[in-house]
């Protein structure tokens, strides 16, 4: 999400028209050329999230590392796939236990260590100190397993939800947000009240709709109220017939 994410897009693409000039005026090649790019990032100095945030984690987006002047690995990652994904190669994101780079696309006549995914194979590359090249693998990551991530947008969605009585009924209003970085499909709210054993008394259900990108589906759901019960209102974001958010208020004595 954090490197296909179109809110950055304009910066990088100046960034890469800077860098692509750069590299034509010094005559290099494709892959060469992938190397200056890296060498930039690479030049950014190294901080810990828990030194420049309030957090022990914090991933940045694209913009965020070029403002700040650095980050750590995932941050410098990010960047530079961001970067090489503008400048039309293939790209993803290597993550070990404690780390983070990308592996550059390449072909068969490219040296150096490499992941397969997709049938294709992806040289690793440093993002983080210099002078590292396409296939370099720093020793302490030799033989360590990692995971390899695809540049997929991804939709994400977060709600949030007050409530008022309307006599036996509870008016629920939702706010549905998409924060990530494509379209979510057939998206409605659920909600009713807790039955016990993954039941609910009087669930209602909202219309299902398509969400985009960043954008806010606002849903108001009328629920009957459940008379004498211990009970607490149970809602969640459904999308393409799965729960993929849910929140609960207090329990109470109906």
């Amino acid at each position: 999400m954090y490197v296909t994410h179109p809110y950055d897009d304009p910066y990088i693409d100046m960034l890469v028209e800077k860098l692509e000039d750069a590299a034509k005026k010094s005559e290099f090649s494709a892959y060469e050329t992938v190397e200056f790019a890296a060498a930039f990032v690479q030049s950014l100095p190294y901080s810990f999230d828990s030194e420049t945030t309030l957090f022990d984690e914090y991933p940045r987006y694209p913009i965020e590392t070029l403002v700040d002047n650095g980050g750590d690995c995932e941050d410098t990652s990010i960047l530079l796939a961001s970067i090489i994904d503008a400048m039309g190669y293939g790209v993803v994101l290597i993550r070990f236990p404690e780390h983070v780079a990308i592996g550059i696309k390449g072909s068969e006549n490219v040296t150096g260590t490499y992941w397969e995914y997709g049938n294709s194979r992806y040289y690793y590359l440093e993002t983080t100190g210099e002078e590292w090249r396409i296939g370099q693998l720093p020793e302490e990551y030799e033989g360590v397993s990692a995971y390899v991530y695809p540049l997929v947008p991804i939709p994400i969605l977060t709600h949030e939800w007050t409530t008022s009585p309307e006599g036996y009924f509870a008016l629920l209003e939702v706010k549905v947000s998409n924060v990530g970085t494509a379209t979510a499909n057939d998206v409605y709210v659920y909600a009713g009240f807790d039955a016990g054993n993954d039941q609910l008394w009087n669930p209602e259900q909202s219309t299902p709709t398509d969400l985009e990108a960043d954008y806010i589906l606002t849903v108001q759901l009328y629920i009957r109220v459940p008379l004498d019960e211990h009970t607490r209102l149970c809602v969640q974001i459904v999308m393409d017939g799965y729960a993929v958010d849910e929140s609960y208020s207090k329990w109470v004595d109906t």
